[in-house]
Formats: C-alpha cells, structure tokens, sequence
C-alpha cells in the first residue's frame, strides 16, 4: 500500500474515518457471505458536508481486499477530491451517484448481483410474499427495468424515479440494490433483501407455494420497527464487526 493510501487517516476527519472503517466493514461482510460477484458490484456512503462526496471502493480490489484508506472518495460527477493511485468503476458511479443524488435520505447505498438476487430479478412477478423476510422488503419495494449496462447518464433520471422513496430494488435482470440513512440499516436491509430471494428460489422448487396474505403484508411497516427494537441495522451491526475483528481486522487500515 502506497504513502498516500496508508496516510489517509491523517487527512481525513474522525466522522469520515469512522464511516470509512464502516464501509470497509460493509465490503468485507458481503464477501463473506458470498455475495460479492468478483470486482464488479459495488456499496457507497454519501461524506458528511454540503459537498456531496461519497465514498465507494477501488475498482479492481476483491471486497475481501478493501480497507478503510483504499476507499476512493469522489464528488458527485466521478472526480477523486481526495489523493489516490485508484479508479472507480463508471458503472457503479451511475447507479450510485444516481441515487445518492436524488434521495437526499440515501446516505448508503449498496448494490449486489448474486446468482438468486439476479434469478428473482428476471421473474416476470418479483419478490413474491413467500416468507416473513420477504415482507419487510415488500413494505418498501420498487423496480427499474434493464437498459443494459448502467454507463449512460440519462438513465438515472428514470432509475431514481422508479425508486421513489423505497428502500429495496430490484434491478430486473441485473441484480439488488438497497439504500438507507446510515450503513448498518443499508447492509441490514440487504440481507433482508438476499434472505428472501435465495428462500424464494428454494421454495419455487419445492411443492405448491403459500403466498402469506395481503393484509398482513400491510402491516409489515410497524413490525419492522419492533422487530429490532427501533434500533434497525445497529442491533446487529456491532456483532458483525466483531465477527469481522476475529476474522481479520485489516479491514479498519
């Protein structure tokens, strides 16, 4: 790792470090549960300030290899604002800086391509209501239909305005995307959002579904809440870190 890399602890403020070391955190843990897709998805979190600057990682690093100084910091039209040696994936610019732009409550947003995530994205219903996990992503679920690989500027107009203020997406034919004010509630609804199409898949090749039905799906909202304790991703968030401390805490360099 470069001087400049190893030195960004020193250039940056304790709220950003803090939230790098969170992201890094975020990488590590969607690799080990082995949603990552090579190099090529991508999770991102809006820099505190009037700047609109957001850190997303280095293109071409495994998320098992991504550490808080690697994260590349960017302004909102894909320019480095801080130092380094690394570039960012334009694709995963677009989508990020799509929604990051147009949902002032997005703070972190995060995006998967896994094989389930990508099998219930090409079925014509969704995310059907076959489990409890799968109710709290319809609670707040929206679509955007595939335009191909996301390279185009005019595509987030319409990406951001099918999201609307959901907290799910499912990206027909591409994949996931969750985004929320803070990193633990992004990476906790994503697993919500994993959960409930690797189970989805299982059951479509089991016997005859039982779709839970519509009335309890509309009270799903408050049972979010409760079902947390009104903590949200920050019931769970410390013990993931702590996982992550025994399995290699390189991730906070």
């Amino acid at each position: 790792m470069s001087d400049t890399v190893s030195n960004v602890k020193g250039v940056v403020s304790a709220e950003e470090w803090q939230l790098r070391v969170d992201l890094a955190a975020a990488y590590r843990l969607i690799a080990w549960y082995g949603w990552d897709d090579l190099v090529f998805t991508h999770l991102s979190v809006r820099v505190p300030g009037d700047d609109h600057h957001f850190l997303i990682n280095p293109f071409g690093f495994l998320f098992e290899e991504i550490t808080a100084s690697s994260l590349v910091k960017v302004d909102q039209d894909g320019n480095k604002v801080l130092e380094s040696p690394y570039n960012i994936n334009p694709a995963g610019f677009t989508i990020h800086s799509a929604v990051h732009e147009g949902r002032e409550n997005a703070k972190c947003v995060m995006h998967t391509h896994t094989a389930n995530g990508v099998a219930v994205s090409a079925q014509q219903d969704g995310l059907l209501p076959l489990s409890q996990q799968s109710l709290f992503c319809l609670a707040s679920m929206s679509y955007h239909d595939y335009e191909g690989v996301a390279l185009r500027d005019d595509e987030k107009p319409r990406l951001v305005a099918d999201l609307g203020d959901a907290n799910f997406m499912i990206l027909r034919n591409h994949g996931l995307l969750t985004c929320a004010e803070n990193i633990p509630d992004t990476f906790l609804a994503m697993y919500v959002l994993e959960s409930s199409c690797d189970i989805q898949i299982k059951a479509q090749a089991g016997g005859t579904l039982a779709p839970v039905p519509g009335d309890v799906i509309n009270n799903m909202m408050t049972s979010d809440n409760d079902a947390t304790q009104g903590l949200g991703g920050l019931l769970a968030w410390p013990g993931l870190l702590r996982k992550l401390d025994r399995l290699d805490p390189s991730y906070k360099t």
